[in-house]
């Protein structure tokens, strides 16, 4: 029995690289935000001492002459120096090192698998591969190059094995390559998580597994609040593959949630058909008129939602969510994903009283559609608590944290900094204020 909460795979990256735009503010060794110190040699990268630049200086050693060259204000993206980083590790002796996992197995970097005549049949990605060979080219010198064929064979291993290194608060910072953990493939409906402290990847249970297999452990590729349809799509389009895993493959009760109007009779949710729908609990029939406002309302949410791709607008949100009122399901998908962005939102203008009546409902939201364990939701309760904290509700703001506690030391551990130094703290001011401490 391997239980809830074990930390049962952790690896340094095979190749990794920090996001272009956080190169002023993170350390590109470890990925710390604090006062840094500039590379001499190209200026382009930053680190947090000395013993960091140490570390990087293997990898970063031939970048940094080509680095100095850029024009001044020029930014080489982040996938292309990835590739540049690769390139370099390979010729220098990176095609034998090894990833390990399941006790004595191992992989190396041509073990990824390409996705060669899928990547040739993928025209975006076929012209992002020539735009960033071409890139290359100039940063790198055609010298220096693998031929166009083996480049595509590491840049289909990169796009389709690479992992986002994520911070506590789960914020992108950037890409990393890891041999052992890209062996585990994708659920909907995970029994693991994927964690970083700073570069380093951590595969944690977050259920019990009766017979521990590696090959049964299953990590969730992509973010789990979409539907049913945008899942398999995402998944086909990065991945190619179909996924068949019980949340795609089943007419559960989740799969109904996703599109579900509410019962304006007992509020239960109701799934919606083109030809109708009625209510399974009270028998109401939703009317053609209802029906209609619904669809209007399905096709106003998803219009603003793609305008909000990128920056969430709080009055935006809150007129989607005076139009879903009464007739969109509390645990709907389009609901929730619209409270999710209300709520990030809100936190954002400091809008605090707003917070506090998004996230208390948001809660539920996430547990339907994330789970009762996952990393999402253990964060959702630690910033609804800090906020309780500010507007010192501080019995409210306990429960809040503690909740956070229960899942946080499942899906991070409590070694984790995110437990150690941010949540441990607020506890501690909670537990303070209650007590008297």
């Amino acid at each position: 029995m391997i239980k809830c909460g074990t930390s049962i795979h952790s690896e340094k990256p095979f190749i990794h690289v920090l996001s272009t735009h956080l190169k002023n503010l993170k350390c590109d060794h470890c990925y710390a935000e604090c006062e840094l110190l500039s590379c001499s040699g190209c200026r382009y990268v930053k680190y947090c001492d000395r013993n960091c630049q140490k570390y990087a200086w293997g990898i970063h050693k031939n970048e940094c002459i080509n680095l100095r060259k850029l024009p001044s204000g020029k930014e080489l993206p982040s996938t292309a120096r990835l590739l540049c980083r690769l390139i370099t590790k390979l010729k220098r002796g990176g095609d034998q090192e090894k990833g390990k996992y399941d006790r004595n197995k191992f992989r190396f970097f041509k073990d990824l698998q390409s996705h060669y005549s899928d990547i040739k049949e993928d025209k975006k990605r076929m012209e992002h591969s020539i735009s960033l060979y071409g890139v290359l080219k100039d940063f790198m010198d055609e010298k220096n190059l693998p031929n166009f064929s083996e480049f595509t064979g590491m840049y289909g291993r990169v796009v389709v094995n690479s992992f986002n290194i994520l911070d506590g608060d789960m914020n992108n910072l950037g890409t990393g390559i890891y041999l052992g953990a890209s062996t585990i493939d994708h659920s909907c409906e995970p029994n693991a998580v994927a964690v970083f402290s700073g570069t380093n990847i951590t595969i944690r249970t977050i259920k019990d597994i009766p017979e521990f297999k590696w090959s049964k452990i299953r990590i969730c590729y992509i973010d789990a609040l979409k539907s049913t349809d945008e899942r398999r799509t995402v998944l086909l389009e990065q991945y190619y593959f179909l996924c068949d895993c019980p949340r795609c493959n089943s007419s559960t009760n989740h799969t109904e949630l996703e599109a579900a109007m509410e019962c304006q009779k007992c509020f239960s949710p109701v799934n919606y058909h083109a030809d109708g729908a009625k209510c399974s609990h009270c028998n109401w029939e939703v009317s053609n008129d209802i029906l209609k406002m619904y669809a209007e309302v399905v096709k106003f949410t998803n219009e603003q939602h793609e305008i909000m791709n990128s920056t969430a607008y709080l009055d935006a949100c809150k007129l989607c969510l005076s139009k879903q009122k009464g007739i969109l399901h509390k645990d709907s998908l389009l609901y929730v994903k619209t409270m999710d962005l209300a709520f990030e939102a809100s936190i954002q203008l400091n809008k605090w009283d707003d917070a506090l009546s998004l996230g208390e409902q948001l809660s539920e939201g996430y547990r339907k559609h994330y789970g009762d364990i996952h990393p999402v939701l253990g964060l959702h309760y630690m910033k609804f608590g800090k906020i309780l904290l500010l507007k010192n509700e501080f019995k409210r703001a306990m429960d809040a944290l503690e909740k956070a506690e229960t899942i946080i030391k499942i899906t991070h551990g409590t070694e984790h900094e995110l437990y150690k130094t941010q949540l441990y703290r607020l506890l501690f001011d909670a537990k303070s204020a209650v007590y008297g401490i």
